[in-house]
């Protein structure tokens, strides 16, 4: 693919960007290990057989073939929740990356970024006929300043922006990142008006915090209540 054939690059400045993770990921001082130790020992050796096959431990053992030990982060406050979205890919992968690499996904707002994490459970529940559930999510805020590829108002990329399938936008960037591509920043497929960031380097992820608790509860229907707590 030519560079002509690229989307165009757009310098962004972009603050309190939202991603919301499940909160059982979100504290590694909470692990889900210790109710099925029956001593400090037994917890150890549970460690060492979970750390073995935890990607990002691997990764950061600079032992992952999707991304180098070089390109994450360490020492920065959250930076295993960085790594983490790059060295835990879907199985299927994302809209912009494959099974070996992640990326970092964030919506500008809160809404947005809710839409997106709404459309994908409702759609595992979807799966299994069932939507009887509570999940909480933790909202993380970070910041950007650099150029991504842009495919908002280019209807060259219309295919990326598909609504149930993957296929032209992971090959897209699969392309974008052998020409060392920074991310994508695009329009929101599931929520109207909204954008996102799909950021390729773990080091271009500033500023990361904690803000609000979201919790979604299906009861019945295909839509969740939605109950925030905090900031």
């Amino acid at each position: 693919m030519s560079s002509s054939s690229y989307p165009p690059i757009t310098a962004l400045r972009a603050f309190d960007t939202c991603r919301l993770i499940p909160s059982r990921f979100a504290d590694i001082n909470d692990s889900v290990l210790s109710p099925l130790a029956d001593s400090n020992d037994d917890l150890a050796l549970l460690f060492d057989l979970d750390n073995a096959t935890n990607d990002r431990l691997i990764a950061e053992s600079g032992n992952s073939a999707g991304i180098g030990i070089d390109e994450l982060v360490f020492g920065i406050p959250h930076f295993h929740i960085i790594n983490a979205a790059f060295s835990y890919p879907r199985p299927e992968g994302s809209r912009f990356n494959n099974a070996e690499r992640g990326a970092w996904y964030c919506a500008l707002t809160h809404s947005a970024a809710l839409a997106e994490v709404i459309f994908h459970k409702t759609v595992e529940y979807q799966e299994i006929d069932y939507f009887h559930d509570t999940v909480s999510y933790q909202e993380f805020l970070a910041d950007f300043s650099a150029s991504f590829h842009d495919l908002r108002n280019d209807a060259r990329f219309q295919a990326c922006l598909s609504p149930t399938t993957y296929i032209a936008s992971q090959a897209l960037a699969e392309s974008l990142l052998q020409q060392q591509s920074l991310g994508m920043v695009y329009p929101s497929v599931r929520k109207k008006r909204g954008t996102n960031i799909a950021c390729f380097r773990p080091a271009l992820v500033g500023n990361v915090r904690k803000a609000k608790i979201v919790q979604l509860c299906w009861s019945g229907g295909t839509m969740p209540s939605v109950e925030t707590k905090g900031s």
